[in-house]
């Protein structure tokens, strides 16, 4: 077998992780750690929302819209996925959250992985 080589699911590994498949938070020696780019497989119910506004985001994010309906708030401008395939960029500095509207499966990239915030179930951030 060869350790750099991993071959899974992302819909069965993403509810291991919080849906996050690749990134800098894997274990050493895991082929999915990488300090360049984290890839999140996204599935969430109807009517989902993140519990707070991400805020000084360092990262560049590109949001793939795979089933459903995903809305994506950013400053001033409101972004509806709706078609499969649908995308939506935002960079460095770009507050965001977002709202599904439907059961909604999307595709996270995040470039470069660098450890940010998550929101807790009771808002409250944290280290990623």
């Amino acid at each position: 077998m060869n350790d750099s080589v991993y071959v899974g699911n992302a819909g069965k590994d993403a509810a291991l992780d919080r849906g996050w498949l690749l990134g800098h938070f894997k274990e050493v020696g895991d082929p999915r750690k990488s300090e360049s780019v984290e890839i999140k497989w996204g599935v969430h119910p109807c009517a989902d929302e993140r519990s707070q506004w991400v805020k000084g985001e360092k990262r560049t994010a590109l949001l793939v819209l795979i089933s459903g309906r995903f809305r994506v708030e950013l400053p001033g401008r409101s972004v509806l996925l709706q078609e499969q395939g649908d995308y939506v960029v935002w960079g460095h500095g770009v507050d965001h959250s977002w709202f599904a509207e439907e059961e909604s499966v999307v595709l996270t990239v995040r470039w470069p992985s660098v450890p940010g915030y998550a929101a807790t179930e009771k808002g409250q951030a944290q280290q990623t």
